[in-house]
């Protein structure tokens, strides 16, 4: 099993990205960008954990360059942020086939909802130590 989606253009010589490799004209990332990205990792990995269990299936992302939100599943964006610590750069985006819209939410409501449970979990062991 893969950990992010095949690349159905692998071994092709006519694959269209495969200019975009060789170009070399984007920058490394920054020690500071890698521990962003990084820290997105595994924030990611939390969210995961605590919104698969009311049905959230991923998170929307607003595009910069489209201006259009994004749906990412969340072995898509597990991916696609490996593939940002590993090449420097983000991979070239398709909009997500036919996603439902209400099985997707925000970063900011994601980070919302695992601070909320955090919030909880430590309230109760607060009381529970009285």
């Amino acid at each position: 099993m893969h950990e992010e989606p095949i690349d159905p253009f692998a071994g092709d010589p006519a694959d269209p990205s495969a200019e975009l490799d060789e170009s070399g004209n984007e920058d490394p990332l920054t020690a500071a960008e890698r521990q962003d990205v990084l820290e997105d990792l595994a924030d990611l990995e939390i969210y995961q954990a605590l919104l698969t269990a009311i049905g959230v299936r991923g998170l929307v992302i607003e595009c910069e360059d489209c201006h259009e939100p994004h749906y990412f599943d969340w072995d898509l964006l597990r991916g696609n942020l490996k593939h940002l610590l590993t090449s420097g750069r983000p991979r070239v985006h398709e909009p997500a086939f036919d996603p439902d819209p209400d099985h997707y939410v925000t970063w900011e409501y994601a980070r919302g909802y695992a601070d909320g449970v955090h919030d909880a979990l430590a309230s109760a062991t607060d009381d529970g130590e009285s």
